[in-house]
Parts: C-alpha cells; structure tokens; sequence
C-alpha cells in the first residue's frame, strides 16, 4: 500500500488547498456564453472606422447567435466557441453630409478559424454609387480591424475564463506550463484523437499489442435520440465539424474528421446496439479495432456503454481521450445532451 504523499499524484489530495479535482484531472465545463454576448457588444457596438474620407459606425448588433464554453480536461484548458453574429452599420463621406445605412454579417467565428480568418460581410440598404463606396470602404478596412477586436474577444474569453478551470496546486498557483501550454487552439484539442507521433512504417501481418478500452457515459436524451447522433449524417457532421461520408447499414462503410476515422458497420440495433469494426489513419496499416456500443435509457438519461477491443497499446491513451473530446462532450454540446458545470 503507498504511503500517504505517495502513489499516483493525480489522487494525491494533500496538494490541493480545496482537496477538489485533484491535480485537475476531471472534465470540469464553464458556461461563458452570456459573458460572451456581453464582450461581444462591448467589442463592436459604438466601432468607429474611419480615414481621412470615409466615416463609418457599427450602430447594433441585432443578432448573436451561438455558445461558448471554457473546459478542462487534464489541467489542459479547451476552449468551444461558435458565433454567428449580425448587425448594422451607418457611415458617410467626410466631405458630405447624407449618412447610408447597412447590415454586417460574421458567419463564422469559432475555435476552428483564427480572427483573421472570420469572415466579414457589408451590405448597403441603398444601391447608389456613394453608399457602394462607403460600403467598399468598410469591407476593406472595416474587416481587419474588426477581426482584431474579435481576436480581443478571444484573448479575453481565455484569460476571463482559464482562472476558474486550471485550480491552484499546492503552491497556490497553476502550473504555468500547463497554463501555456493549454491555451493552444481549440482546433488542436479537437484533433487530439488523431494526432500522433510521426508514423513509422508498419507492415501488415505484424504483431501489434493491444489493449480492451471501456467506458460508461451518461447523455441527457432518449436512447433514439443518442443513436441518431452517431447515425444520422446532418448530426454527426454537426458535431464532428467535418465532412462525412456514411451508410448506415451492415457492412456500410463510413468516414469522418477528413478521413482520419474510418471503418464499417458490424450490427445496428436502433436505440440499443451498435458494433464497427474502427480505426484511425495513424494506426498501424490494415488493423481495425472493434467497436461496440451499448445503450441503455433510464429516467431521464441514457447510459452508453463502450467496449474497444484491439487498441494498439501506443494508441490507448490517446484513443481513450480521444472518445471523450471528440465524441462524447461535443455531442453533449452540440445538442444540449450533457448538463455544464459552473
């Protein structure tokens, strides 16, 4: 038996000063949508871009639609976002004194494009020459400044939201590695799953150790509604963020997050069984794990059960969390099926 003090440091729980979430090792997720709004409206209702002709003002932000959340998952912050967000505008010549008016769109802010990738659409009410050109004048330097105050969103919503995630250790402050480290793009954190060391060439007819993964997960949703999420194409490209190609049948093949998951169909029982033989690009060429997935629908929740057999033993960590943040927690998020913590 290890002594106290000893032993695995994630359950040592001395080193904590509130002797909760132990060297921050378990899922914890933090609400940030409402400071979100907030930050956002602050960021660019009242923006003013201008030169020495043009003059031109975001006057509203009519509508904010989206979520973001601030998670920890082995004292390493992720952070989900995903904003569509509409406005208006009104601007003028310098020289003159009749103001045109407008709307702004951003489709696309998340944690999957950096803020100099976000879009920024103008469109004018009017269709005359000078609202065209103010309108021209917004597009081009309206959009760089914009994607910087969105980029301030960004550092703010990290900074804001990575205090109450990483808890202090026993010195009383997080560890600054991790806290670096954590805060790289969500995007990376995503693609965990399939991420690996270089490849090494693998010759099929080799041996390869292997590993039997389980896992037990609640969803709050029917048992219907979960299996749905694994097998209907507009849900799993919803929550996945990618492209997939699927046939939901025996011996139906499918491929998901570009590619780099792919296998087929074993058995489908709708709302209670589903097996595939699983793979990702990384693994060994030619070798296919078997997947099985169990569910069970209780009072309110739905128990899923998983059973992994065949996990290269390299690959067993990394396909463990994979399953968690690829899967499990975006599907939660995706469709409301998981309740936060705050």
């Amino acid at each position: 038996m290890a002594k106290w003090g000893e032993g695995d440091p994630r359950w040592i729980v001395e080193e904590r000063p509130d002797g909760t979430n132990v060297n921050n090792w378990h899922w914890v997720e933090k609400n940030a949508t409402g400071w979100s709004k907030d930050k956002l409206k602050e960021l660019l209702v009242g923006m003013v871009i201008e030169d020495e002709e043009y003059f031109g003002e975001l006057t509203e932000l009519t509508s904010i639609d989206g979520e973001a959340t601030a998670n920890n998952r082995k004292a390493k912050l992720i952070f989900f976002y995903e904003w569509v967000l509409k406005g208006e505008w009104s601007g003028k010549l310098k020289s003159g004194d009749k103001k045109h008016k407008g709307k702004f769109n951003i489709p696309n802010l998340s944690e999957e494009n950096d803020a100099d990738e976000v879009d920024v659409e103008f469109t004018c009410n009017t269709q005359t020459d000078e609202s065209y050109k103010v309108k021209e004048f917004l597009r081009k330097k309206g959009t760089k400044e914009i994607q910087n105050k969105l980029a301030k969103y960004i550092a703010d919503l990290k900074q804001e939201y990575g205090k109450g995630v990483i808890l202090p250790t026993k010195n009383g402050q997080p560890d600054a590695k991790k806290l670096t480290n954590s805060t790289n793009k969500a995007r990376e954190e995503l693609n965990k799953l399939v991420v690996s060391s270089p490849k090494k060439e693998s010759k099929v007819g080799v041996k390869i150790h292997t590993k039997k993964l389980t896992g037990k997960h609640e969803f709050m949703c029917s048992a219907q509604d979960l299996y749905r999420s694994l097998t209907d194409i507009g849900m799993v490209q919803a929550f996945t963020g990618g492209p997939v190609e699927m046939e939901v049948e025996k011996g139906g093949r499918f491929s998901l997050m570009h590619g780099n998951v792919t296998g087929e169909f074993v058995d489908l029982v709708p709302g209670k069984k589903m097996v595939q033989r699983w793979r990702v690009k990384s693994w060994p060429d030619a070798h296919y794990s078997e997947v099985t997935l169990d569910f069970e629908e209780k009072e309110g929740v739905t128990e899923l059960f998983l059973t992994q057999t065949g996990v290269p033993d390299s690959e067993f960590e990394r396909t463990k969390e994979g399953w968690v943040i690829n899967y499990w927690n975006r599907i939660k998020q995706t469709f409301g099926y998981g309740a936060n913590i705050f």
